[in-house]
């Protein structure tokens, strides 16, 4: 089990996860076209180049998707009930095919669940970063974890 249950969490402890990922033309193309996202700045070269951006702009969902992913072997891999909510999520900047992702991880508050006693929930703040040190996508993530045994 590499994910931590309740009793193991602080708040304020701090992860940055070694997994990195490079994004690539596929997978911006498979999960636009896989949610049925239209949008030309995620499909369409010559829209993007006629874009503010100047090229391919990465779906956003998929940048979300890559940044909770990235963090799941280090946080709630095998202690986790359910994810109770996603709040806060900002992008503050792009992503481009060919950026190269970091994630890290934040304990911002824990509770007992006053509905399951074998559970309490954690808050982690993550954030995506790319190689350029730019933060690309942040968000809370309150998350159901077992508690330990016994």
């Amino acid at each position: 089990m590499a994910g931590r249950t309740f009793e193991q969490w602080t708040v304020g402890d701090k992860i940055s996860h070694e997994i990195r990922r490079t994004v690539t033309e596929t997978d911006n193309l498979l999960f636009s076209t896989m949610t049925h996202n239209p949008q030309p700045l995620h499909l369409d070269v010559e829209a993007a180049k006629a874009s503010e951006f100047g090229q391919i702009l990465v779906n956003g969902t998929f940048t979300f998707a890559l940044m909770v992913g990235l963090s799941v072997g280090d946080t709630t891999l095998g202690t986790l009930v359910a994810n109770l909510g996603y709040d806060k999520l900002v992008m503050p900047s792009p992503v481009f095919i060919g950026d190269t992702m970091r994630a890290t991880t934040e304990v911002v508050e824990l509770k007992p669940s006053k509905s399951r006693p074998n559970a309490g929930i954690v808050t982690f703040q993550h954030e995506l970063i790319n190689q350029r040190n730019q933060v690309v996508c942040r968000c809370l993530r309150s998350a159901l974890v077992l508690r330990a045994a016994g």
